[in-house]
């Protein structure tokens, strides 16, 4: 390592190696953050859960890395640090984590880990361990990005280091884009910030040896644990021939089973052994369009995946199919390989979009409107939070769908419950408050799916036929839970009711204790506040309460705009990265008074609860990235903008940031409570907070008129 890395914090290095370095920190911070989220629930499942887990982790490691600016330099932890969080996580990959309490059931399926895999019972270990390794691969990078700031502080202008920050944090936001749309593996992921982290280390040949020897040995444990064949922007994807009597191709992603692409077609079935496993599977993929006694014209498959809606509809003799998928690789997948070659029918128009946002976009009207199976079961569970399919299946979404039927149109929607009977009470539920009258209701095992709900005009003469097709009466499609049907507030349809599980209570205890001796072990002046009456900080306590629930709320929200994926993130981080720099540069050249600050802050988060996220789907992307960088950003700025002119009152600048740091990482934490409250209500929540800030700020008699730079 440089000897200026090793000796002092800022000491002896000049401007402009502050400058690049600073520049490469910042971007290898978002852009490991960015992979890490993207990388570790490939590896170890459960992490899928917990979507916001390694945003807090990250968030912790650089604070706990700011706090220690001052000591002598952590940078050499870096290596081992992440190799560690690697190690761990290609260790637990091959493990299957379960959970089956009571109140919980983890579903999960390992296809790729054979019979012989060992079965853990319990999800929490490798959470917290990956909690925590992940938070330590971020103390180095927080303490040298503090000490570099120091310096600009010192030498030029505290505005020119936070620029530069962040900058380089943008270009890791974009970075990490360009490198997940061009397909790349995971080993090019850890390989690219690699490479811009060697800036940090190398200072000649014995570094650099040292340095490569790292490199290769990231990329060698990397790369030996990867079992994706192709990445799309949005999953590890593998194809296998189907094990079987049956001819058909698996698709797997990240892992575990995803859909099967089959021969559905009728005739498909003609000299078929009679004990053919998927023969029954395929009557289920017909089984809605048999009850209508008139042709399909136009019909709409959301969810189209490798094709087997497509295809069954080309069977039963459908004029025109628009087929909506969103993941381009898992369509090419059924272009390719599937048995009945749907894709290839010039009856076919295929559309690489997201499912509400063409359903906001087109002006067509459809004959049906048909939900594929979207459930990729890849996480379906009672603790799921939010997933790709949650908000296709809320009540605004079938309102959309009921919008774009004829008039007598109707609606057709696969679904593998499971044994989850809130599932189903859920879907029903929203189908008889979408269309005024109980859908009707086929149930049984079809292997890719064990429930096909009919509804709309189309269906409205077709009687109850046998045990397994009922229309499902107005109390039953009613009982939901407490009364709660999934909305784009609430979309969580997997959870049986609004609540927070004990599961996610014990897990939030020991994340927020974890952060609270991380922090204490990280400044002796946190020790000492600690142990003082009177000695918290509530002022920047809930400043950083408020500002991890916005972040985290808009994470969850903007799923609904961009889906559930790692897409989401970076378009949240790049959002706030924006507007922060904009904040910047304005404080800078305008400072604004603090009271201007609190109103626009208040005003801005009043707009996010009242303004649906929904609004922003619909829009073509150039628009949509505009609009969520407006909402999301607006604010943040004010945001950014009332913390700094509070913090700048501050004695001690480490006390200060300690409590900060606490506040934001029980903030994270807090973004759970959205499954018992809503999405909308963190809206309020924030407000709250940051109210109860200006009244404090106000009682100490220092709120300031006029501000400072940031």
């Amino acid at each position: 390592m440089s000897q200026e890395t090793q000796t002092g914090p800022s000491g002896g290095v000049s401007l402009r190696l502050a400058g690049l370095q600073l520049l490469a920190a910042s971007f290898v911070v978002l852009f490991q953050e960015l992979a890490l989220i993207r990388w570790l629930p490939v590896q170890v499942r459960v992490v899928a859960y917990f979507p916001n887990l390694i945003l807090i982790s990250a968030f912790l490691g650089l604070g706990v890395g700011a706090l220690r600016s001052h000591g002598r330099s952590l940078l050499w932890v870096w290596p081992p640090a992440l190799i560690a969080v690697v190690s761990a996580a290609v260790l637990m990959s091959g493990i299957a984590f379960t959970d089956n309490g009571v109140g919980e059931h983890l579903w999960l399926l390992y296809f790729d880990l054979g019979p012989g895999a060992p079965v853990v019972d319990g999800v929490r270990l490798p959470l917290v361990v990956l909690f925590v390794l992940s938070a330590v691969s971020f103390v180095p990078l927080g303490q040298l990005i503090a000490q570099r700031l120091d310096v600009f502080r010192a030498q030029s202008s505290a505005l020119w280091g936070y620029s530069i920050d962040l900058v380089g944090s943008l270009l890791g936001v974009i970075g990490f884009a360009v490198a997940s749309f061009t397909r790349t593996f995971p080993a090019v992921w850890f390989a690219l910030f690699g490479a811009v982290a060697a800036v940090l280390f190398v200072r000649g040949r014995r570094t650099g040896l040292a340095y490569a020897g790292f490199m290769v040995l990231l990329l060698v444990l990397v790369s030996g644990s990867e079992r994706g064949q192709i990445y799309s922007p949005y999953y590890s994807l593998s194809v296998r021939q189907w094990h079987g009597d049956g001819e058909g191709i698996g698709v797997y992603t990240n892992g575990s089973f995803h859909q099967l692409a089959f021969g559905v077609a009728a005739a498909d079935s003609l000299g078929r052994p009679r004990n053919d496993p998927l023969q029954k599977t395929r009557d289920g993929y017909h089984l809605p369009y048999r009850l209508l006694d008139r042709p399909l014209g136009k019909v709409l498959v959301l969810g189209a995946g490798t094709g087997n809606d497509v295809a069954t509809l080309l069977d039963e003799g459908a004029a025109e199919i628009h087929a909506v998928e969103i993941d381009p690789i898992i369509q090419r997948i059924g272009r390719e390989l599937h048995p009945d070659d749907p894709y290839s029918s010039p009856r076919v128009t295929v559309l690489n979009t997201d499912a509400r946002s063409h359903l906001n976009d087109t002006d067509e009207l459809y004959d049906l409107v048909v939900f594929g199976t979207l459930d990729s079961m890849t996480r379906l569970s009672a603790l799921s939070n939010v997933r790709l399919d949650n908000f296709v299946y809320t009540r605004e979404a079938i309102d959309a769908a009921r919008s774009r039927l004829a008039p007598d149109g109707g609606l057709v929607m696969y679904f593998m419950v499971g044994g989850e009977e809130h599932i189903h009470r859920h879907l029903t539920a929203v189908l008889e408050s979408a269309f005024g009258e109980p859908p009707l209701v086929a149930a049984d095992d079809w292997m890719m799916f064990n429930y096909v709900y009919m509804t709309g005009p189309a269906f409205e003469d077709v009687s109850d036929a046998g045990p397994i097709l009922t229309r499902v009466s107005g109390e039953d499609a009613r009982a939901v839970g407490v009364g709660r049907m999934p909305t784009d507030d609430w979309p969580y349809l997997y959870l049986p009711g609004p609540g927070v599980s004990g599961f996610y209570l014990s897990l939030m205890a020991v994340f927020m204790a974890l952060s609270v001796l991380a922090v204490l072990f990280a400044s002796p002046d946190m020790r000492r506040a600690f142990g003082r009456s009177g000695g918290a900080d509530w002022e920047m306590f809930l400043f950083g309460v408020a500002f991890l629930v916005i972040e985290t709320k808009f994470i969850t929200a903007m799923s609904l705009v961009w889906g559930a994926t790692w897409v989401t993130s970076a378009v949240v981080f790049g959002s706030i990265l924006a507007m922060i720099l904009v904040g910047t540069v304005l404080m800078e050249l305008k400072p604004m008074g603090f009271r201007t600050a609190a109103v626009g802050l208040v005003a801005s988060l009043l707009v996010t609860f009242v303004v649906p996220t929904g609004a922003l789907v619909g829009h073509p992307v150039p628009l949509r990235l505009a609009l969520s960088v407006l909402l999301v950003g607006t604010p943040i700025f004010f945001a950014a903008a009332c913390f700094a002119l509070r913090f700048r009152t501050r004695e001690s600048v480490g006390v200060a940031f300690g409590w900060n740091l606490l506040g934001a990482v029980a903030g994270g934490l807090l973004e759970f409570t959205s499954m018992a409250v809503g999405l909308r209500m963190l809206s309020l929540g924030a407000v709250a907070a940051y109210l109860v800030v200006f009244w404090l700020a106000r009682r100490s008699g220092t709120m300031e008129s006029r501000g400072a730079t940031v």
